[in-house]
């Protein structure tokens, strides 16, 4: 149950919000249609009105189902929208996948949103990073500093639990929306981007949420090795002899050849721990100085 206190903080945390984007005076929000892109979309359309919109990147590492999510997303916002192809999978330093591909992409992004800043009538590129983020290994942040891109979830103190919070008060379909990261993010480090690889990636995860789970990874490691990520809480029901078969199956028939279970169960970033510490040094969290 909300406490008066609780929401009392939540209704200063999004007044702030607001009057950080009014003083951003015209905004393109870079708009995945995840959780904390839908918030910053829906407070720069409350705080600006025409003067906000919403910029979603199409590409290979992005599932169709989010592609149109978003689309519906904005509708019902009512800002602004344009999508937007990017070209990562033509960068080499992006495909090759050290550790630092995400840089190599939001730099990618960040740029294509720079080129339509004057024809979108916008000032400042805004993220939905959080203060959450700023424990985590975000080779993004550092391509988005050079952007000058803004954070005004950051700015306004919000966490993802507030993030939430606010997208329930406002009423977006999307509030308890599991996080759902880019298709090339299911790569180990190592193994090369492809736009083949990602779509097979993208095909095994719907084979999963065909069996009703929200929260589910296919982690793809050398030697066509598949991962499956669930929640610890349905690892038996995978394991069992009839749908483990029908898995085997369909992942044979995209191409996997070893298919495992991880016992470890469903952990977001997991792959971040096989990321040398030499190139995390090379992408510290910029944000972390707020």
């Amino acid at each position: 149950m909300t406490t008066a206190q609780e929401t009392s903080e939540l209704t200063t945390r999004r007044d702030r919000l607001l009057e950080i984007l009014r003083a951003l005076r015209r905004v393109a929000v870079a708009f995945s249609g995840g959780i904390d892109s839908t918030v910053v979309a829906k407070a720069a359309h409350a705080a600006l009105g025409e003067k906000a919109v919403a910029v979603t990147a199409d590409s290979p590492s992005v599932p169709r189902a989010e592609i149109a999510e978003a689309k519906e997303l904005a509708q019902r916002i009512g800002i602004r929208h344009v999508v937007v192809e990017t070209q990562e999978f033509a960068d080499p330093d992006y495909t090759k996948n050290d550790g630092a591909r995400c840089y190599f992409c939001k730099d990618e992004l960040y740029s294509q949103i720079e080129l339509l800043l004057p024809e979108l009538g916008a000032l400042v590129i805004c993220s939905g990073a959080n203060l959450d983020d700023l424990g985590d290994y975000r080779p993004g942040l550092k391509a988005a500093a050079e952007h000058k891109v803004r954070h005004p979830l950051q700015e306004a103190g919000f966490t993802k639990a507030d993030v939430r919070a606010l997208a329930q008060h406002w009423g977006l379909p999307t509030w308890d929306k599991p996080a759902s990261p880019c298709l090339s993010s299911r790569l180990a480090p190592g193994v090369h981007v492809t736009p083949e690889r990602t779509g097979r990636v993208e095909v095994a995860e719907k084979h999963l949420k065909k069996l009703g789970l929200r929260e589910c990874r296919v982690r793809l490691h050398e030697g066509e090795l598949a991962r499956i990520e669930v929640p610890c809480s349905e690892i038996a029901r995978l394991a069992d002899p009839v749908i483990r078969d029908q898995l085997v199956r369909s992942f044979r028939e995209l191409g996997f050849k070893f298919i495992t279970l991880d016992l470890e169960g469903f952990r977001s970033g997991s792959l971040n721990e096989l990321v040398s510490l030499e190139k995390r040094s090379l992408f510290p969290n910029p944000a972390r100085q707020l």
